[in-house]
């Protein structure tokens, strides 16, 4: 559930537990069965993983230094007992003590006081076991015993449809994240262990068990709400029930009475003159303090409080016709389109346990890129409560896929069952959040129905075709589901992809101008990436000396990130990829660390902000574009503009500079000359002071006054220009006092790497 405060105590199981381990699988059901073997344990951090807590005992090396992951691999068949005491002084019959895993990866067979109280199989959702029964006055103990691969009970066999990448078959009837058996960005990692909270929840017989408050439409100056609860109490005669539903946001309040027939059910009002919940750059970020009260016979015996953020979100989206040639995708928040710079968001860490503290400093770089919108990628599993509290905040919508990536999942009826239970679990935890914008169905899933040999039609994908969207429905009707990304509906199946509205542009990787980018018809980009080599401070960490330069070594392949390099050759290309695109820029590869490092930061640098541009350029021609991606979450080379340690890469300013809400470039050259135009995001126009400078030669170039229309593109200037030319230009406008700048790389590759350093000097600390 979301992070409802229902007033119930908790007890804390957080802290110091104890482990074993072993290759074996062995009959324990009590902490007397596990020491009685052992002899001795081990001290285990909750929340925590296996691998980690090797480590803080001195049984594993750093995995994520020189080629310390592939040791991980070693450890995936094992067997992990986690324990620990616990007190209670005394039980209350009027009470449900309710034990909570908010994450357990992922096999596990649990026991409370020697009894087992239940199995767990999906590490994507919370688990609860009521064990009122089990509990003694004084002390307790808990036995989790956790398995990081289904041993047993995989079905006998694999139907020939079901498919994926060759290190990842194991992962597709596994309810862990699919990165955690290797993938391009993060290693392979069968992890296990209590990676989130866990606690004993002391629950009222009489309470709420749901509550959902959503705004259905917002017409004029009045929002049209909707409370859904769901209660425990029995419907005595003579019994009054009721509930009072209050909430307050600064100087906006309401408050609803209503009388109750049932235990559950839905009460509809409206709200004049509503406080609105806006994303970043388009108003504040309102929010309601809202307490619902559950009201027996006049007298309050159980209440909720929450949050609340009046607003609408839809995704309006239309394949493509005779009539409409690129189709249509954009965003309509509170009846206003609103265009899209984002960024997709990866797990913070491989390692799920460190999340947590990751969370709130990679949110503030997406802030502080001016993002109004995140991308959680189907690899991934579903974020903490407070990743969705801090979008809130911060106003960075959330575009939520479903976990699922880049295969073709089984279809028959358990796994449906399975996934089904999975989505209701998330949407009922997440759907009280205003960010949350969107629920993608998973992550180029239907792209895998061309892959691994077949050319099979994905809409027969019941998974995401009937079982999803029917959750959605049922449990969160007012946001928009989009059935994959991208998604290929009959019309895309027929015609072809590159004909989609929305798509993930990565094509060969060569010249970020090249035709596959530059000529692309998509609307909207929601995958978009180039690499960037980490500084040599942050490669040393993770990088032995000895292997820090040629880059043509096994540690380097591994953090490019290559899984399983001696098995899967599918990923050996990425640091090649890389080198291959410094070669590309500036006709050489340095012959050292330092300046390849720069060389390819450069690299990376000009070619998000290229893909930036174009769609913003373009805007509402074109109407968003998500990047990959922001945050490494372990250290690596990539397409992340910020490296594991959270060093920023270069590409990082250029970002935040051609995100912000203003912004001046230039298009590509047309008949010998370069448009200036003016992007402006805002919602009123701006009067703007401008100018152009070629900085190798000091020249005035442009220098003028215009009027940035607002929430459009408005032609400035024209420059005449050589083709054949090579200048890096200086833009430089003036808002409200405020200096702000950007640049235009004029000129096809190669460019002279000393020169274009020295420009990049020259600009005035550019």
């Amino acid at each position: 559930m979301m992070d409802f405060d229902r007033g119930f105590d908790k007890l804390i199981l957080d802290g110091e537990w104890h482990f074993n381990y072993s290759a074996d699988e062995l009959d324990f059901k009590s902490i007397s069965d596990v020491t009685a073997y052992f002899k001795a344990s081990y001290i285990a951090s909750v929340p925590g993983n296996f691998e980690l807590d090797l480590m803080a005992n001195e049984l594993l090396p750093d995995i994520y230094f020189g080629k310390n992951i592939k040791k991980t691999r070693e450890l995936e068949n094992n067997h992990i007992w986690y324990y620990r005491n616990f007190s209670l002084d005394k039980l209350n019959d009027n009470l449900n003590y309710v034990l909570v895993f908010e994450g357990l990866d992922c096999f596990a067979d649990i026991y409370v006081n020697g009894k087992s109280i239940g199995k767990t199989a999906n590490m994507m959702i919370t688990h609860e076991f009521d064990i009122s029964r089990i509990l003694t006055p004084g002390k307790n103990e808990i036995l989790v015993h956790i398995s990081p691969q289904n041993h047993g009970s995989l079905p006998k066999e694999y139907p020939f449809l079901v498919s994926g990448f060759h290190a990842n078959y194991e992962s597709l009837y596994t309810r862990k994240p699919a990165h955690a058996f290797g993938w391009d960005i993060l290693p392979r990692i069968v992890s296990a262990g209590i990676f989130r909270s866990v606690y004993i929840e002391k629950r009222e017989t009489t309470a709420f068990d749901e509550c959902y408050l959503q705004t259905s439409s917002i017409v004029g100056n009045t929002a049209e709400m909707v409370f859904f609860y769901k209660s425990s109490f029995n419907m005595n005669p003579g019994d009054k029930w009721s509930i009072q539903l209050e909430g307050k946001c600064g100087k906006s309040n309401f408050r609803e009475n209503f009388n109750l027939a049932f235990q559950y059910g839905k009460h509809i009002f409206s709200l004049g003159n509503p406080l609105l919940w806006n994303p970043l750059g388009s108003g504040k970020q309102n929010i309601y303090e809202v307490k619902a009260t559950l009201i027996k016979n006049e007298n309050p015996v159980s209440y909720v409080k929450f949050r609340h953020g009046i607003r609408t979100i839809k995704l309006i989206r239309e394949s493509v016709s005779s009539d409409n040639p690129k189709g249509t995708f954009h965003f309509v928040v509170n009846g206003k389109k609103v265009f899209i710079k984002g960024t997709n968001w990866v797990p913070a860490d491989a390692l799920h346990s460190r999340d947590k503290e990751r969370i709130p400093r990679i949110l503030k770089l997406a802030s502080e890129l001016n993002c109004n919108m995140v991308r959680c990628w189907g690899g991934n599993l579903y974020e903490d409560n407070l990743f969705f509290e801090l979008c809130d905040k911060l106003g960075i919508m959330v575009w939520q896929d479903f976990a699922m990536a880049c295969a073709i999942y089984p279809q028959d009826e358990d796994f449906q069952n399975i996934i089904h239970d999975e989505a209701v679990s998330t949407i009922k935890r997440l759907r009280q959040h205003p960010s949350l914008a969107l629920w993608a169905g998973d992550n180029e899933c239907d792209q895998a129905y061309s892959w691994f040999g077949f050319n099979q039609d994905p809409n027969t994908n019941v998974l995401t075709r009937k079982i999803l969207p029917e959750c959605v429905r049922n449990h969160d009707p007012f946001r928009s589901y989009l059935p994959s990304s991208p998604y290929i509906d009959n019309d895309a199946f027929n015609k072809g992809d590159e004909y989609l509205p929305e798509n993930h542009l990565w094509g060969k990787r060569d010249y970020y101008k090249s035709e596959y980018y530059s000529g692309s018809t998509c609307r909207f980009a929601s995958e978009m990436g180039y690499h960037g080599c980490p500084s040599p401070e942050s490669i040393s960490k993770f990088i032995t000396k000895e292997n820090m330069w040629p880059y043509d070594n096994e540690e380097w392949l591994l953090h490019s990130t290559s899984p399983m390099p001696e098995i899967d050759t599918r990923y050996n290309f990425r640091v090649k990829l890389m080198a291959d695109q410094v070669e590309t820029l500036f006709g050489t590869v340095p012959n050292n660390l330092l300046d390849f490092s720069f060389a390819s930061q450069i690299s990376q640098a000009e070619a998000k902000k290229f893909f930036i541009e174009l769609f913003r350029g373009q805007k509402w021609e074109r109407t968003g574009i998500i990047w990959w991606d922001l945050m490494d979450g372990w250290p690596q080379f990539s397409d992340a503009v910020v490296d594991y340690y959270f060093e920023k890469k270069l590409a990082f300013s250029f970002i935040k500079r051609c995100q912000q809400d203003v912004l001046l470039m230039f298009r590509e050259p047309h008949a010998g000359s370069i448009e200036l135009v003016a992007c402006n995001d805002k919602e009123y126009d701006e009067r703007i002071k401008y100018s152009v400078i070629d900085v190798d030669t000091n020249e005035i170039l442009l220098q003028s006054n215009s009027v940035a229309k607002k929430d459009s593109v408005t032609h400035f200037s024209e420059l005449s220009v050589n083709e054949k030319d090579r200048r890096f230009l200086l833009i430089s406008w003036e808002i409200s006092g405020l200096i702000q700048k950007n640049h235009y790389l004029l000129g096809k590759p190669p460019f002279d790497l000393s020169w274009y350093r020295k420009c990049l000097t020259e600009s005035e600390g550019y």
